[in-house]
């Protein structure tokens, strides 16, 4: 029987904010549940906090915090699966309730892909990765598989998607990832069509996912023999990081839009737009250590100077206030230049990984006193720190229970805080990186579950003057440790149920981790003996 009772995630600090955090975010996606009918056959999602519909861009972010409670991770991308058109394109989102009232009033099934996007394949893939993790069904993968092929092929093919010649993927010039293209003024509201008038260029974003897409392709492959499948779809990943990385990067953050048809909108220089798939960009594995730091050290540098009241831009400096076709997207309401939670999370996972853990540690702290003043959390707020609503956003929604930016922020939690990363599934390959010396924890219990499968793991964390004491409990996983270690100590060894083991100490920035690995079956007792750094 699948666990309800809210435990899946456990963490015993002593501090509310840590303890009572993923209590507060499940509150959020319990809410956002979505279910349908269709063809006599039961489809459970997540909705989007602006829409009652399923968007694979939306369910695939959620799932990064649904994941843990959720008892059907399958449907709902079997469905987009069994709806993929022949030349392999997935669908944006299917619903069957009436979106624009009181224009629309029919209960229709309706299936919508906006033609502009390019990142709609890679999220599929991601979702159907994410799934199989949780629920470790690997013929329901296998049998997916093709489809998955399929999806990316149509990407690297299509000349909608595929710039040749650049070796990257390509789109009409929209803000970021969103779904809305610029026109110069020739069409009446937002654009979602592809037209001979489309301004195309490079979008960051798109490429860092088709990355991970592909290393996900070489990653199953791999795992099911078809090794000569693994090392096609790894060396397409190589290819399109070192192309993105020669197109896009400018030095110092990846450049919101590299525009292939040229256009000038004044005001707007795009190689000065900080755009929100730059900390993706870093969790999706594109960005090297120094690239991230640069990335990171930019957001906090912008922080200071804005005046915002927190640093998650969608983008910054905005754009001209109208210029997308609706006179909603004023600077600074929604993906023109507002503030997204979601945004927050990805850049709490990538201080955690990079060096700037108290940093990620302030941006969890920030956030839970944000949502649980009122138990809410929208897509977007003003800079000023006024929350979306119905009548500032284009869509004709605007819940306090955003899933996609809350599921970043336990995804950064999880992940990045308390450290625990599943690298196959069921918790069978796991790196292993508590960072609790980052929020001044000495202490702490953690277990993570995915109830649907019901495995886990736990670990209690207590350091104690020069000793870290590690009890790691598991049915069967490798683990690989990255623990971090007070300011101005290292490693001196590490005894696993007391015997030594191989250990090699890292420094990340100005952080001292101490890296190990083992085999966890059942229970393992390690201790870290530490010495101090003279200087």
């Amino acid at each position: 029987m699948v666990n309800n009772k809210g435990n899946e995630i456990v963490v015993k600090t002593g501090k509310p904010e840590f303890d009572n955090f993923y209590a507060l975010i499940r509150s959020f996606l319990e809410q956002d549940v979505m279910e349908v009918n269709i063809d006599g056959q039961n489809i459970r999602g997540y909705r989007s906090p602006d829409a009652k519909s399923i968007w694979i861009r939306d369910y695939s972010e959620i799932m990064r915090g649904m994941k843990y409670f959720e008892p059907d991770l399958k449907s709902t991308v079997s469905h987009f699966a069994a709806t993929q058109a022949e030349n392999g394109r997935i669908f944006d989102y299917f619903t069957t309730f009436p979106e624009k009232l009181p224009s629309e009033r029919e209960n229709w099934t309706k299936y919508v892909r906006v033609p502009v996007e390019a990142d709609v394949e890679y999220r599929f893939v991601k979702a159907a990765f994410l799934a199989w993790q949780v629920t470790g069904d690997d013929a329901w993968l296998q049998k997916l598989l093709p489809k998955m092929e399929k999806a990316l092929s149509y990407i690297i093919t299509h000349p909608w998607r595929w710039q040749a010649e650049l070796g990257v993927v390509k789109r009409p010039y929209t803000i970021d990832t969103w779904d809305f293209a610029y026109t110069a003024g020739k069409y009446p509201w937002l654009q979602f069509q592809v037209t001979d008038d489309s301004f195309w260029g490079v979008m960051h974003g798109d490429n860092s996912g088709y990355y991970e897409a592909f290393r996900i392709m070489a990653h199953c492959y791999n795992y099911f023999g078809n090794k000569a499948d693994a090392v096609k779809w790894l060396q397409r990943a190589n290819d399109l990081k070192t192309a993105m990385n020669r197109v896009c990067w400018n030095g110092k953050f990846y450049t919101h839009f590299v525009k292939l048809t040229p256009v000038e909108i004044p005001g707007v220089n795009e190689s000065a737009q900080l755009s929100l798939s730059n900390p993706m960009d870093i969790n999706r594995g594109v960005a090297s250590h120094d690239m991230a730091r640069s990335i990171i050290n930019e957001y906090i540098k912008r922080g200071k100077s804005t005046g915002a009241f927190v640093e998650w831009f969608s983008i910054d400096p905005p754009f001209p206030s109208g210029i997308f076709g609706d006179e909603k997207l004023v600077a600074g309401a929604y993906i023109n230049g507002g503030i997204m939670p979601l945004v927050g999370g990805e850049l709490a996972k990538a201080a955690f990984d990079h060096g700037f853990e108290t940093f990620g540690v302030d941006i969890l702290k920030r956030y839970y006193d944000m949502i649980s003043q009122n138990r809410e959390t929208y897509l977007w707020y003003f800079p000023d720190g006024r929350p979306s609503s119905v009548e500032t956003s284009t869509s004709p929604d605007a819940t306090p229970t955003d899933g996609w930016g809350s599921s970043a922020m336990l995804y950064g939690f999880v992940e990045g805080l308390a450290g625990v990363e599943d690298k196959q599934k069921l918790f069978q390959k796991v790196r292993l990186s508590p960072k609790w010396v980052a929020a001044g924890v000495d202490a702490a219990e953690v277990e993570i579950n995915y109830a649907t499968s019901k495995t886990n793991l736990k670990y209690q964390f207590q350091i104690k003057n020069d000793t870290i004491d590690i009890v790691v409990k598991a049915h069967h996983s490798e683990v690989d440790f990255h623990v971090m270690l007070p300011e101005k100590f290292l490693a001196l060894q590490v005894s696993l149920d007391g015997v030594l083991i191989p250990i090699e100490n890292e420094k990340v920035e100005s952080s001292n981790y101490v890296n190990f690995s083992c085999l966890v079956r059942g229970t393992r007792k390690l201790q870290v003996q530490m010495q101090s750094i003279k200087l």
